[in-house]
């Protein structure tokens, strides 16, 4: 006879166990001549040392899958156990693979449009992705999961969050307090993703020893910025030098992120968006990709869409009549 112990101490045992021991009592099934229990973390596992050593075997590829997908359904379960058919661990699970990150409460982070699809995909493959679109698409919020997911994962070390301190059509300088709480309301989206995707104490944790960092683009400057997952959010407010100066601190071992909505710059009229610029310069180059969100990626109030369109159709109007107007002044300015 033959006895070990396995501590799962690097997944939810929720995940492994299932809702009322639900999966495993399918490991038992699969094992009848092993004797297995459950307590808190640990499984305890006795009988013949093959049958162990089987079981064991199995147990590592259901905890190697936990750990990098976080959640497994049943029927995924039963088929790395080797229920119908050889298991795999190393394969995608249908009921998985567009989750991005488990939440506190069991909360499922999903991409849920096909463009944030798009940029689960780009993340895999490329170190720098634009993804471009107006609000509600869910830019900001696909990349700070993304960059949890990395972090899980061990694939970095630290998220680094940023974004320009530029007042949307509000002066908040006049506020009291320091410079922090000046700085805090910029970053408030943020926090709000960073809430729904990490427990309150472990975000506590991880923001006390700076391996979760959210800070205004200027304190960028002089850094070099590796083995991190850095977001530059509301970049549409970022000037062609600030643009330039974040994109050029990524270190060789980063992913980077840039968010925006070209329809809503706030920068001063006589300052022109480097997010514009960048877009089309970086576009073609290998390592960097471009998602472009719309309207159909909208997963706020059903109205929103509604609005972002109205907001289009006034914007092409406008548009036109400018061009009507430059072509009337133009043809007057025709010698006879």
């Amino acid at each position: 006879m033959t006895e070990t112990i396995i501590n799962l101490e690097t997944v939810n045992p929720i995940e492994f166990f299932g809702i009322n021991n639900s999966k495993f009592e399918i490991l038992k099934k699969k094992f009848p001549l092993l004797k297995l229990l459950s307590r808190g973390t640990q499984i305890k596992i006795s009988g013949q040392p093959d049958e162990v050593n089987a079981a064991l075997a199995k147990i590592n590829q259901v905890i190697q899958y936990l750990e990098r997908n976080g959640h497994l359904s049943e029927n995924y379960f039963s088929k790395i156990l080797g229920g119908d058919e050889e298991g795999d661990a190393s394969a995608e699970d249908p009921a998985t693979n567009d989750i991005l990150v488990f939440g506190p409460n069991g909360r499922v982070v999903r991409a849920k449009t096909a463009n944030q699809k798009l940029m689960a995909a780009a993340s895999e493959k490329n170190d720098i992705i634009f993804a471009i679109g107006p609000a509600g698409t869910g830019k900001t919020y696909t990349a700070v999961a993304l960059a949890v997911r990395a972090l899980k994962n061990k694939a970095v070390r630290k998220i680094i969050l940023t974004r320009p301190a530029v007042e949307a059509g509000e002066n908040l300088g006049f506020l009291p307090g320091d410079l922090k709480e000046k700085i805090d309301p910029y970053l408030r989206p943020l926090y709000d993703a960073l809430d729904d995707m990490i427990p309150s104490d472990k975000l506590n944790y991880y923001m006390t020893n700076r391996i979760i960092e959210i800070a205004p683009l200027a304190y960028m400057r002089g850094r070099t910025l590796d083995n991190a997952f850095i977001i530059l959010d509301e970049a549409q407010n970022t000037t062609d030098l600030q643009i330039k100066m974040f994109l050029t601190r990524i270190g060789p071992s980063a992913k980077a992120v840039i968010t925006g909505d070209l329809t809503q710059i706030d920068l001063p009229k006589n300052q022109k968006s480097g997010l514009i610029k960048a877009s089309k310069i970086l576009r073609n180059i290998d390592g960097i990709a471009y998602i472009q969100l719309d309207e159909a990626d909208v997963v706020r109030h059903r109205l929103v869409k509604m609005i972002i369109r109205a907001y289009d159709k006034a914007q092409e109007k406008e548009d036109e009549m400018e061009e009507q107007r430059k072509s009337g002044r133009a043809n007057e300015a025709k010698p006879e």
